[in-house]
């Protein structure tokens, strides 16, 4: 469970205080930050193993891992390399160095190609007319190219008994929701009476058709924001996304997607979301996927006064809602700027900013919440991107709420899950709690990278 990994950071560090020249202790508080999604504090204390023993194997292995969390994926190889030096008959070894440059490769000429000419789009490759559906496929079909209500729950149905829709319709439901997501604003800004806002999904479908028992069907009196992170971990992650663009398209004005950190490329290539579609279907449809991702909106102000972003807030104060608006979102994320921290930031508890544990964005404290809902006239804000013991938190005086809808998380974290209601002239925001349901016996992680199955040494 997560509370062990954060059980194991405490004691490691209080291990630290006493004994600050433990090479292995360094490692060991690593692989928990690593186990804790913390990445930047792993690669700081690999970094400094390596610094007091750099004969420490352990070291390396824990380094490459994660810069290959924060798509460093050259500084990984290089510790690779050193591992297999030194370890020439380490079968692990010489398979995580031969994993890792073919992703060097492969990105160096994913460069190339993109410098050579703009990308034409999936959809001008694809024949969808006249994609045939077999005789023998008896699962949903839309209707007349449309998705209804009918479809969808014929579709989940579906994804419940483990059996695939066909992929003529999933790429209809592909090419309709970019058409419709890129005629979209980065920042989608709405007046309603009541809406209910979800937290990270994660593959994990069997929880968000809870989610829809507990709490109803989306509709147009019953409105839905999903605040991204939809994919990835979870093994069913296809069956999450293709159910979620499905309600956008059925319910655009009372459906709200956002993009969350693992809406991208990089993540999806390491965390099983690339995996699972080539898998599931081709590696021609991931592409459109990844199209389809860098046009989702990136935060959301409801009845201008509550905004909703993945991440946080930003590296830098005098951010405004009109710099939201003017950002050009069809991209994967930079390293740093606005985009970045709507995707990747983090509170804390302590006032200013600081470094980020995530090793992207940043940290931000209560008085730069305070500044700039000040500035922009806002009450509070809802994030996601952490998991929550309770699948909620509430910080920073109660203008900073957490959400997270991944109850035990990657089967492992204990975590409840939690969606928020938000009603009434104020938005009160209610919380609703759920524990897991049970899944089929598809491990988290099924179709991850080798590199990052968390069994290594």
């Amino acid at each position: 469970c997560k509370r062990d990994y954060e059980n194991a950071i405490k004691y490691y560090t209080e291990a630290l205080e006493l004994n600050p020249s433990s090479a292995i202790y360094f490692s060991n508080r690593s692989l928990a930050y690593l186990r804790t999604e913390c990445y930047g504090y792993a690669l700081a204390d690999a970094t400094k193993c390596l610094e007091i023993d750099q004969n420490y194997i352990k070291g390396y292995y824990r380094r490459a891992t994660s810069n290959m969390a924060l798509g460093k994926f050259k500084a990984a190889l290089k510790d690779y390399e050193t591992v297999v030096r030194v370890r020439p008959n380490d079968k692990d070894a010489k398979m995580k160095y031969q994993e890792c440059n073919k992703i060097v490769k492969q990105k160096a000429f994913e460069r190339a190609i993109a410098s050579d000419e703009m990308k034409r789009s999936v959809v001008d490759s694809l024949d969808i007319e006249n994609m045939m559906i077999e005789d023998q496929y008896t699962g949903p079909k839309l209707e007349e190219g449309k998705v209804t209500m009918r479809f969808m729950k014929e579709m989940m149905e579906c994804f419940k008994d483990q059996k695939k829709l066909h992929r003529k319709c999933a790429y209809q439901i592909l090419i309709q929701v970019k058409e419709l997501l890129s005629k979209l604003p980065s920042l989608i800004e709405i007046t309603l009476k009541e809406i209910t806002i979800c937290g990270d999904t994660h593959g994990q479908f069997y929880d968000l058709i809870n989610i829809f028992e507990l709490n109803g069907l989306p509709s147009e009196t019953n409105p839905y924001l999903f605040n991204g992170d939809f994919v990835d971990r979870g093994s069913f992650s296809l069956e999450v996304i293709l159910t979620l663009f499905g309600f956008k398209l059925l319910l655009p004005d009372s459906f709200y997607l956002l993009r969350g950190n693992h809406e991208t490329d990089n993540m999806n290539q390491m965390y099983g979301f690339e995996g699972e579609v080539k898998a599931k279907y081709t590696a021609q449809m991931f592409t459109l996927f990844s199209e389809v991702f860098q046009w989702l909106p990136l935060a959301q102000c409801i009845n201008g006064k509550v905004l909703v972003m993945h991440g946080g807030l930003f590296s830098e104060d005098g951010v405004t809602l009109d710099d939201l608006r003017k950002i050009d979102r069809n991209r994967q994320p930079p390293d740093s700027g606005p985009m970045c921290d709507l995707l990747w930031s983090d509170p804390q508890p302590q006032n200013g900013r600081c470094v980020s544990k995530r090793g992207v964005s940043c940290q931000f404290g209560p008085d730069v919440t305070e500044r700039f809902l000040d500035q922009n006239n806002l009450d509070y804000i809802v994030r996601s991107h952490e998991v929550k013991a309770e699948g909620y938190e509430v910080t920073h005086s109660g203008k900073c709420i957490t959400v997270f809808s991944a109850p035990n998380y990657c089967d492992q974290m204990c975590n409840k899950g939690a969606y928020i209601h938000l009603s009434g002239s104020d938005l009160k925001p209610q919380f609703h709690q759920f524990t897991a349901v049970p899944h089929p016996n598809v491990k988290p992680m099924a179709y991850a990278n080798s590199l990052m199955q968390m069994g290594m040494m």
